[in-house]
């Protein structure tokens, strides 16, 4: 079997994409010997049709790259239509637009918080002060969690994180057992003591209903796992990478600074550069030849967004950042298919909200050199910054 990339090789910040590309160009359905083998595809259409064919490319046997799960399914990520469909069901209404903007006062005072904690130390570094937090606190207010299991989650949540960007599989599975022992006292505090099922996500799943019966109770405590951590690493991950790309464009920062109605559109176009996935997995049902090259079925595929949002072939000179681009809705950050992300409404308004007060916070430049993100994710792990005024 050919070995046409290595992703454990040491990253830099710009390193992975300028990987992404040569293989865009000479290697668009690539293979990896690592983690006992995988295929990536690299070219925005390849990308689309693969997660938008669930008949064809299932997520139920792998969902990630490397594989990480040491225990029960989770869904819906981990299940196909139609099995995974009650539990999107049930969350959907909690995550759409309206609904989590009756965050924006949370997200706001925390991130100000946050913000003015770095500001007064003259800086610091944006993911390990703010963007690591802020989500957390972001999720546990919409999940109606106690403050005691706000600072559980942000412990563990962290660690896991960190983990798994370090490939530390005995941390890994350590930090993820205990998600999955905060994800059963939410579930039994929710079985105690409901609370309307338009306002909380444990109580929708346990009152949802298939042909009449509940849910079973392991795969909704399994959803509850997968929330806490997809609701986590990616806001914090593009925030740090947002920060590192306005630290290096320093006329767009004024500018985003000078005309806020300007930031929607900014983060459309950031979410595109830096789309904060490339290990998200789906595994043939049977053999399949996509770009001339036969993947036998049962061998897992990355579906590397980070890559196919850079792709030439549907965004014009897709390295820069044009925040008037005509066919943003091209655009995978959110992924495509009947696993598009449930909550990308929320997403959006973390990051915007995230954006205006660290640029409200004032001028700011890099102070050291970002750290990279390891498969699955990519993107800023470290972000360290100096506000100008401080210093």
């Amino acid at each position: 079997m050919s070995h046409d990339f290595n992703p454990i090789v040491p990253e830099t910040f710009d390193s992975p994409h300028a990987e992404y590309a040569r293989l865009r160009e000479q290697c668009p359905v690539a293979h990896s010997d690592a983690w006992g083998g995988f295929w990536a595809l690299m070219k925005h259409a390849d990308v689309a049709a693969a997660a938008a064919d669930w008949r064809n490319f299932t997520t139920a046997k792998q969902n990630v790259i490397p594989k990480v799960a040491f225990t029960g399914r989770r869904p819906p990520l981990h299940l196909d239509p139609p099995e995974h469909t009650p539990y999107r069901r049930a969350l959907a209404p909690l995550l759409t637009e309206r609904r989590v903007a009756r965050l924006q006062p949370v997200i706001r005072s925390v991130s100000r918080d946050l913000l003015a904690a770095m500001v007064a130390r003259g800086g610091g570094d944006v993911v390990a002060d703010f963007s690591a937090h802020m989500p957390i606190a972001t999720f546990a207010h919409w999940m109606n969690l106690p403050p005691a299991a706000v600072a559980e989650l942000t412990a563990v949540g962290q660690r896991y994180n960190i983990a798994v960007q370090s490939n530390d599989m005995d941390t890994t599975k350590e930090s993820s057992l205990l998600l999955y022992d905060m994800a059963r006292a939410i579930v039994a505090d929710r079985r105690a003591i409901p609370l309307p099922e338009d306002e909380d996500a444990t109580s929708a799943l346990l009152a949802a209903r298939v042909d009449g019966e509940p849910l079973p109770e392991e795969l909704i405590i399994g959803t509850i796992r997968q929330v806490l951590v997809v609701g986590i690493i990616a806001p914090s991950v593009m925030i740090g990478s947002i920060a590192v790309h306005l630290c290096r464009d320093q006329a767009l920062q004024a500018k985003l600074r000078a005309e806020p109605a300007l930031i929607p559109a900014a983060i459309e176009e950031f979410l595109r550069l830096y789309t904060p996935y490339r290990g998200f997995a789906r595994t043939p049902l049977q053999d399949v030849t996509i770009g001339g090259q036969t993947i036998p079925e049962g061998e897992p595929i990355a579906l590397v967004y980070a890559s196919a949002n850079r792709d030439a072939d549907v965004f014009e000179c897709p390295n820069d950042f044009r925040i008037d681009r005509p066919n943003m809705k091209e655009s995978l950050a959110f992924g495509r298919g009947p696993h598009v992300c449930v909550g990308a409404a929320l997403a959006r308004l973390e990051l915007q909200i995230a954006l205006e007060e660290l640029l409200a916070a004032g001028p700011f430049h890099a102070a050291g050199e970002p750290r990279q993100t390891r498969f699955p994710e990519i993107g800023a792990l470290s972000a360290p910054i100096a506000f100008e005024a401080a210093a």
